[in-house]
């Protein structure tokens, strides 16, 4: 999309010299892109202690390890 946009020449050299970008456009979009990653972690962070997730990754792993060895007995009978 394009857009015109006022935004101060000391600013965006400021920008473009964090992010390590020579285009102005590029440097722009990494500067958008960080600052909504920064948003959504803390969003997740103000989360914490608000909802219970059960670890269920024992109980995957041992429903795939029966699953392999049925797959197993499957192909050793044929």
């Amino acid at each position: 999309m394009r857009a015109t946009l006022n935004i101060p020449d000391d600013l965006l050299s400021e920008v473009q010299k964090i992010t390590g970008e020579k285009s102005k456009t590029k440097a722009i979009t990494t500067a958008m892109s960080e600052y909504v990653r920064q948003r959504k972690i803390r969003e997740l962070i103000a989360l914490r202690g608000k909802i219970q997730i059960e670890d269920l990754t024992e109980e995957l792993e041992n429903l795939e390890i029966e699953e392999m060895k049925e797959n197993d007995r499957t192909w050793r009978n044929r």
